[in-house]
């Protein structure tokens, strides 16, 4: 039977309690509802916007959409450059499941030691860091098998280059955000790279996309690129000139192809090179676009321009005759000569036989302004104007400074220098007529007008001369082509060293055209110290010439226009410097 308490009797409830107690406690509930309501009303709508930004910077999110950058294509649409989506390994690293066995497949998949991954997983920021940025597919596909926690893909956009280290120096390459570094990448990349879009989402501490939020802007791809360059050329002589380096155990060398009626540049090529997509270990040496990064003293190849500028002034005709013996000249302290004693030889024999004596004999007659302007008609001591970056201007020295040896040594190539690009430009002014087009690194579809530097009759004459170089008793009788009519001029200069010349290190260089009597393409090639016996630009440049000449005049379409194999001189002629 339970017993019954009599709560009444409780001493406690005998005494008598305040009213104010009560009271109390009845306004500090109140004043903690107000003091609650108070501050909801302040986090709400007083300071709402702080709250808003500080619940954002925890969840909220602003997902960039990429655009897909641009195709960079050849003048017959070939890809140069595009871009697939690859995937790209993320971690949140406090969330990452260490588990050694997992962690130490992961690693190997990524390419890392287990020291530079966990390192990486050891970051300070604790939401996020990057494993290892545009992975294969199959690799990102292993790594999901994996399913380690804490451990994310996100796609993104790698670029590929499928003519590899042959075109490596015309298209560049990308930074793995995708952003232009050098060549045709760099020179176009606000058009190649479009505009990235955005999206506002709110996301768990798991990364993961709960809800969008805001407006979504959607992403402009890049536009397309259709360059002047032909891959097939561009191949072709990229090859021809890896051989010779090598035969020649040369330092580098390059190549540039103009198509004389539009200005396009068909192919621009160097050795060393590199593939833009697996650019590990790189150097200056293979990133250098040394046709346009690198001036030279362009040595003999300088002669015609100063016989045009001769005949285009009335002072001579090719028939002129030219005492050059003994084979020395001397001008004020200084004496320049020739490899051989010529005698008396005709302008056009001055070129074919590359005679210095004869070539500064004439350049003497001239003003040093008028062989000054004719140089900057040409565009020597000009940057040319085509878009890469680090395009150089070459060294053309103010003609009032001019002394009467250098004005003589200018003549034949020493005093002033010239990128390979600048020498084919100048160039093609003998392949139309008289006149300079302007050059361009984009495909043109008609041919254009130019300005105007020799008489028409002046720039056929000197191209008769160049074909006579070629010929028997010239100085480049290798740059003769199978079925093609050529000419040209080669160069062979002493390398600078310091204050004076390295006594066995050259340039050798050969820049022509073809065909002769209707000539569509310019070649120059420069091959940098020749070390293997042979070093003469008739020797080491012409050869490159001949051979992408003739590749080149096929893939054009070009009708041979010779019925027979030239006969090619086997006599070894020497030029002058």
């Amino acid at each position: 039977m339970s017993r019954s308490i009599a709560y009444n009797s409780s001493p406690l409830l005998a005494s008598p309690t305040p009213v104010w107690r009560s009271k109390f406690i009845v306004a500090a509930i109140a004043l903690a509802f107000a003091g609650l309501a108070g501050r909801a009303v302040y986090i709400q709508v007083i300071e709402n916007d702080f709250f808003q930004r500080q619940g954002e910077v925890r969840f909220a999110r602003t997902l960039a959409l990429p655009a897909s950058r641009g195709r960079i294509l050849d003048r017959n649409g070939v890809i140069l450059a595009s871009s697939i989506p690859v995937p790209s390994i993320w971690a949140i690293p406090e969330d990452v499941d260490r588990d050694p066995v997992k962690l130490k497949k992961l690693a190997k998949l990524l390419g890392l030691t287990m020291t530079d991954l966990n390192k990486k997983l050891e970051d300070e920021d604790k939401s996020f860091v990057w494993l290892k940025r545009q992975v294969d597919e199959s690799v990102g596909k292993e790594i999901e098998a994996l399913a380690i926690k804490g451990i994310y893909q996100r796609k993104e956009y790698k670029r590929q280059y499928p003519e590899g280290e042959s075109a490596a120096h015309v298209v560049g390459f990308t930074s793995v955000e995708d952003m232009g570094q050098e060549g045709i990448e760099l020179a176009f990349n606000k058009d190649l790279g479009g505009r990235s879009g955005s999206r506002r989402v709110i996301k768990d501490r798991m990364g993961r996309v709960v809800e969008a939020v805001g407006e979504q802007i959607a992403p402009v791809d890049g536009r397309d690129l259709q360059l002047s360059i032909d891959s097939k050329v561009q191949f072709f002589a990229f090859q021809t000139l890896k051989e010779a380096v090598l035969l020649h155990k040369a330092k580098a060398g390059s190549v540039v192809v103009l198509d004389v009626h539009t200005g396009e540049v068909l192919a621009l090529a160097n050795y060393p090179s590199f593939v833009p997509d697996k650019r590990q270990n790189l150097s200056g040496e293979q990133l250098r676009n040394r046709a346009l990064t690198d001036s030279f003293e362009p040595g003999s190849t300088m002669k015609p321009f100063v016989i045009g500028l001769a005949l285009n002034t009335g002072r001579v005709t090719p028939n002129t005759p030219i005492q050059t013996a003994p084979g020395r000249l001397t001008i004020g302290s200084a004496t320049i000569s020739d490899s051989h004693a010529h005698g008396v030889l005709s302008v056009s024999e001055v070129i074919q036989k590359s005679s210095n004596i004869g070539t500064a004999k004439i350049a003497l007659q001239m003003p040093a302004r008028e062989m000054w302007e004719m140089f900057s008609n040409v565009g020597f001591g000009q940057k040319p104007q085509v878009p890469f970056p680090g395009a150089v201007s070459g060294r053309l020295r103010p003609y009032k400074g001019w002394r009467p040896i250098e004005q003589a040594t200018m003549s034949y190539g020493y005093g002033l220098s010239v990128s390979l690009m600048q020498l084919a430009h100048a160039y093609t002014v003998f392949g139309r007529d008289g006149d300079l087009a302007p050059i361009s690194m984009l495909k043109v579809d008609n041919p254009v007008s130019g300005q105007p530097v020799f008489q028409s009759k002046v720039a056929r004459d000197v191209r008769t001369m160049l074909h006579m170089v070629v010929g028997p008793g010239g100085t480049a009788s290798k740059a003769q082509t199978m079925g093609y009519s050529v000419g040209g001029k080669t160069g062979t200069a002493h390398k600078q060293e310091g204050r004076g010349y390295a006594g066995h290190r050259y340039r050798g260089v050969f820049a022509g055209l073809a065909p002769i009597d209707a000539p569509r393409i310019v070649v120059a090639v420069m091959i940098d110290e020749p070390s293997n016996g042979k070093y003469f630009g008739g020797d080491t440049a012409a050869p490159v010439f001949s051979k992408t000449v003739q590749q080149t005049l096929r893939v054009l379409g070009i009708a041979p226009d010779m019925t027979v194999v030239p006969q090619v001189v086997t006599e070894t002629v020497e030029e002058s410097f």
